[in-house]
């Protein structure tokens, strides 16, 4: 008690201290802040907690000018008093709300404005509420012991006023509360209509389940609703991953399922092997579509619309909950508990989904980041196919794998990580990252801080489809991926495990000279150095990858020639090519994709990493008139050459690639389309031989 003041006086402060408006108001919304901030952090992800998170925003706001008023006026009215720790504990509750407010301050900029919340004032706000919690106790606890204990009759007006400053303070708490759980009421997360269409076929291969022959399965074992895993512009419109969305919007994944091929083969397999056999292709090239039980009998447009224009979307490979490195899509899904204002229309609808992202991330990142992910044996559930009796009707053929492809190879030391190059790591290359996601602790080599991120382009070999759609960054893509299958793009974090150069570098052996009418001989090393898996790899009746030769004397006449693409855009016949040749039952070519009918192959060529393919050409340098081509059994081409040659003779040879043979595309979309895929020289390589006379 201050001496200069009597009982009276002393009690009339006390009481006129309980019952400022000024100082209720200030109690009940620190007791409402800090019993949401509690809620925030120790209690489970829900709706509830959803909007105490913005109650606890827009109150914090409205509240701090009152608080500060308060502190004030009650800092002056108790400085000529004592010290006691009732003063001690205010002085440091004082300091603790500060330091609380301002780091709330600075959580809302970066939720409102930012990208994402930072741990240094997430830390803070969190330290400095439970410092709070102590020291406002401490320092509310003896007055309002006194209070209570003091029963003369001069103190009944000191309890009434204390009394009513508790009704204030808990009933306004009680009111706020009561606000935020109407607000959860009216807004609840978008529902959901998982459910098959009318007339959906659930087992159409007895017991092997509703979106078989596709391994693909949903956690529940039922329809999702197609706008499950749909909305990934939301990820690059809130400000949080631009950077990775811009990569996301040209890339093979997103347009998996709007590829004007796979399209025109998907309705060919619908019209020659039924509709419901495009689920074998949904799980991974129209996982939306897939779910939601688009492709069925009497749907025309197998492709929901959703799918078509998201193909794998952001939430179709981060909501993949499990994998199998059986291939065909062997995965299982989960859609995500959404956020309640996630999928609503409306600039404030979709700024506070945005907020509530990234003030309340935890469930975000739990839910959609996963270790699993930075694994070759994630891939594996798309990158590795089969097709069996449930689709061609005769048994198991094994199609493109990738993933056991690269186990096996070089690349992957089971005894010595270190020296394993992974999918991502080459796919998915380290770029400098303004993104959330920068920096990874969990991941090879990184740091939590490195300021990095994984490219989401999934840089691959599919240089038209980008183009052929015109899709955003379509340009920039087209121009990284001819890079990336040249070699030229530099991935530091491997760079000492390859070895510099083109990904798949030819080599030219050739003589120092010829004599004029004897035979020359030009032979090719092609040499697998960078790839990961077998070149080429993926649909081998599609892609074409093959030698071009031309030599050419001193003038510029050709001399010879091999690998050459015609005015229709055909290779030339008896080209060295790197394909395969697919049959269906009867012997006959599956050359329209038509994988639904095949049983094996008659002919195949591809390097498997650190091989390489030898193969040579031959010709007489004689003064014969040209006879055209022939091939051998021994991979020699002969080809006679027009008179009065002069040397040296230029010998230059090319590793060309393509993404689509030109015969499957003419079928798909007509000759009179226009349409041809782009070829990319991979690799080329150069040689002079000098032509000696006949007669020495």
């Amino acid at each position: 008690m201050n001496n200069k003041l009597s009982r009276g006086d002393w009690i009339g402060r006390r009481q006129a201290g309980w019952s400022d408006s000024l100082g209720r108001l200030t109690t009940a919304g620190l007791l409402f802040l800090t019993l949401t901030g509690l809620g925030i952090y120790l209690l489970p992800f829900s709706v509830f907690n959803q909007h105490s998170v913005l109650m606890h925003t827009l109150v914090g706001l409205l509240w701090i000018a009152p608080a500060a008023a308060y502190c004030v006026k009650h800092l002056l009215a108790y400085t000529g008093y004592p010290s006691t720790h009732v003063k001690f504990s205010g002085y440091t509750t004082v300091v603790l709300l500060v330091a609380c407010v301002g780091s709330g301050l600075v959580l809302t900029w970066q939720g409102a404005a930012g990208t994402r919340i930072t741990y240094v004032w997430r830390t803070t706000h969190i330290l400095t509420t439970f410092g709070l919690l102590l020291f406002g106790v401490a320092h509310l606890a003896t007055p309002l012991i006194r209070a209570l204990r003091d029963r003369e009759g001069e103190s009944v007006a000191l309890r009434r006023a204390v009394g009513g400053h508790g009704r204030l303070v808990f009933g306004g708490t009680a009111l706020l509360l009561l606000a935020t759980g109407a607000m959860t009421f009216a807004v609840q997360p978008l529902e959901m209509v998982d459910a098959f269409p009318e007339g959906y076929d659930e087992d159409p291969y007895e017991g092997a389940g509703p979106f078989s022959p596709s391994l693909a399965m949903t956690s529940t074992g039922g329809a999702l609703d197609a706008r499950s895993f749909a909305g990934s512009e939301s990820c690059g419109n809130a400000g949080c991953h631009e950077e990775i969305y811009a990569e996301w919007l040209p890339s093979a994944h997103r347009y998996a399922s709007m590829d004007a091929g796979f399209q025109a083969i998907q309705s060919m397999m619908a019209k020659q092997n039924g509709a419901v056999s495009t689920r074998y292709c949904g799980g991974c090239h129209d996982p939306i579509s897939l779910f939601s039980g688009t492709k069925n009998i009497g749907i025309d447009e197998l492709t929901s619309l959703d799918g078509y224009n998201e193909g794998i979307s952001c939430l179709a490979c981060h909501a993949i909950k499990q994998t199998d490195v059986a291939g065909n899509a062997n995965y299982v899904i989960e859609r995500p508990e959404r956020y309640a204002w996630e999928q609503r229309d409306g600039r404030m609808a979709s700024f506070l989904s945005d907020f509530l992202l990234r003030t309340y991330p935890d469930h975000h990142v739990e839910t959609l980041s996963r270790r699993m992910f930075k694994t070759p044996e994630f891939c594996a559930a798309c990158h590795k196919q089969f097709i069996d009796e449930k689709v061609n009707k005769v048994g198991w053929v094994q199609l493109q794998n990738q993933f056991d492809n690269w186990r096996a190879s070089r690349w992957f030391d089971e005894d010595h990580p270190e020296r394993t190059v992974e999918c991502r790591e080459c796919h998915m290359p380290l770029t400098a990252s303004n993104d959330p996601a920068a920096g990874d602790a969990a991941d090879l080599n990184r740091t939590e801080d490195d300021g990095l991120h994984r490219s989401h382009s999934f840089l691959g070999a599919n240089q038209f489809i980008p183009v052929l759609h015109e899709l955003e960054g379509a340009e920039e893509h087209v121009a990284a991926i001819e890079k990336w299958l040249r070699g030229e793009i530099e991935i530091p974090e491997i760079a000492e495990k390859w070895a510099d150069g083109p990904a798949v570098p030819i080599v030219l052996v050739v003589p120092d000279s010829v004599v004029e009418g004897e035979e020359l001989e030009v032979v090719v090393h092609i040499i697998n150095n960078k790839v990961g898996h077998d070149f080429p790899t993926g649909p081998l009746d599609i892609i074409q990858a093959w030698i071009e030769i031309e030599v050419t004397d001193a003038d510029g006449h050709v001399v010879f020639h091999t690998g050459q693409v015609d005015g229709l855009n055909f290779i030339e016949t008896g080209s060295y090519m790197f394909k395969a040749e697919p049959v269906d039952r009867y012997g006959n070519l599956i050359d329209r994709h038509n994988l639904w009918e095949m049983v094996g192959v008659r002919f195949k060529r591809s390097l498997f990493p650190g091989t390489e393919e030898v193969t040579s050409f031959a010709f007489e340098c004689s003064g014969a008139a040209p006879q055209g081509l022939e091939e051998s059994p021994g991979e020699e081409v002969r080809v006679s050459v027009p008179v009065a040659l002069r040397g040296p003779l230029r010998v230059e040879a090319k590793l060309n690639y393509r993404k689509f043979d030109q015969f499957l595309l003419n079928f798909a979309f007509g000759e009179d389309s226009g349409l041809t895929s782009h070829i990319t020289v991979m690799s080329e390589a150069h040689a002079e031989v000098a032509l000696v006379g006949s007669g020495g």
